[in-house]
C-alpha cells in the first residue's frame, strides 16, 4: 500500500477498529522478534476503544482514500504509541504524527522503545529524542529490553541585560 497523500486528525470513537488494525499489523510487520500475541483482534480493539481513546490524546493519519494508516497516542507527557502500516513507512506519516504529539506536549515527551527496534530508535533520534534510561524488559509484558527516550524542546536562554 502506498499513501501518496495523507492527513492527520484527532481520532474519533469510530476509528477504534482501524487503530487496532494498525497496531496489530505494525507490530507483526516490524517486530517479528516479539512473542506471539496473547490478545485477539477483538480484545485489541476493545483495549483501543475502552482504554486508549478515553485516556489519551490520539491522532490518526488517514490516506487520501480515508483509510487509517497510522496513529499516535499521548498520555500525560508520554508518547504511549506511534504505529504505522508497513506500506507507509518513510513517507512522512510518522513524522507528521510525532509533530502532532509534540505540539500537544510542547514541554517535552518521553517514550519507551524496544532495544531491538533499531528503525524506531533511529527515527526518534532523528527527531531529537535521547536515551535517558535502559531496562532489561521487566517493565513490559513482552519482557523485551527497552530504552526510555526523551525529547525536550530547545529553549532560547539567551538573555541580554541592560
Amino acid at each position: 500500500m502506498t499513501a501518496t497523500t495523507f492527513s492527520v486528525r484527532a481520532a474519533e470513537p469510530a476509528d477504534a477498529a482501524a487503530v487496532a488494525h494498525v497496531h496489530i499489523a505494525s507490530r507483526e510487520a516490524t517486530m517479528p522478534y516479539l512473542p506471539p500475541r496473547r490478545r485477539s483482534d477483538a480484545e485489541v480493539e476493545a483495549w483501543v476503544r475502552d482504554v486508549i481513546m478515553p485516556t489519551a490524546a490520539v491522532w490518526v493519519a488517514a490516506a487520501d482514500d480515508g483509510r487509517v494508516v497510522g496513529y499516535a497516542a499521548v498520555r500525560g507527557d508520554r508518547l504511549d504509541a506511534l504505529y504505522l502500516l508497513a506500506g507507509v513507512l518513510r513517507q512522512g506519516v510518522g513524522s507528521a504524527l510525532l509533530s502532532a504529539a509534540k505540539a500537544h506536549r510542547p514541554g517535552g515527551l518521553t517514550l519507551a522503545v524496544f532495544q531491538r527496534n533499531t528503525g524506531a530508535r533511529a527515527f526518534y533520534a532523528r527527531h531529537g529524542f535521547t536515551v535517558v534510561d535502559t531496562n532489561d524488559g521487566s517493565r513490559n509484558m513482552e519482557n523485551e529490553p527497552e530504552l526510555t527516550m526523551r525529547w525536550q524542546p530547545v529553549t532560547n536562554s539567551t538573555r541580554t541585560d541592560g
